[in-house]
């Protein structure tokens, strides 16, 4: 399979939806609801497997409760592979997710991948659908010393608003960005 060379309309689709999955990421491990909501068309439809299956509004209810069994969670994004016809496009986002107990005890590191559709409505893309496969996981013992000393100079992230990035990224926390 060959690849032509994108125009600009394309790179422009492939910049939004880069940014969307990564909002995605930044929503759920910060547990900013408010943002994951707005990642998604009304219509759209979430799907993982027997866990859940619903609408926007349904999954991030489900990701909040999910959410509370953990003490940190990181969702790294690390490819992503977009495909864009128009305003429609599909995504292949391959993730490494990190789950750290709430007692710090224990962690889960799993590979998966998001089978994304998105559309462009009114100028913006959104999620319009996505299908979460899982490829492995682990679980081992977590070191609460090697967290709490390792760099103990930085402040640790926190899930919430209390997060460093809120207060020192603030462009991050706003809908509409002003030129004038």
């Amino acid at each position: 399979m060959g690849y032509r060379e994108p125009d600009a309309a394309e790179l422009a689709a492939r910049d939004c939806l880069w940014r969307l999955v990564n909002a995605y990421s930044r929503a759920c491990d910060r547990r900013d609801f408010g943002l994951l909501r707005s990642l998604y068309h009304d219509d759209a439809c979430e799907e993982h497997g027997d866990m859940f299956t619903g609408s926007p509004d349904d999954y991030v209810v489900w990701v909040e409760q999910a959410l509370g069994k953990w003490e940190a969670t990181v969702h790294y994004v690390t490819n992503a592979l977009f495909e864009v016809c128009g305003d429609r496009a599909e995504g292949e986002i391959y993730k490494l997710n990190y789950h750290r107990t709430l007692d710090g005890t224990e962690e889960i590191v799993t590979g998966s991948r998001s089978l994304d559709r998105f559309a462009r409505r009114c100028g913006e893309w959104r999620f319009s659908g996505r299908c979460v496969t899982l490829d492995w996981a682990t679980r081992r013992p977590a070191s609460r010393e090697a967290y709490e000393s390792f760099a103990a100079a930085s402040p640790h992230g926190i899930a919430g608003p209390q997060d460093l990035s809120y207060s020192r990224l603030a462009l991050f926390g706003r809908t509409e960005i002003q030129t004038t």
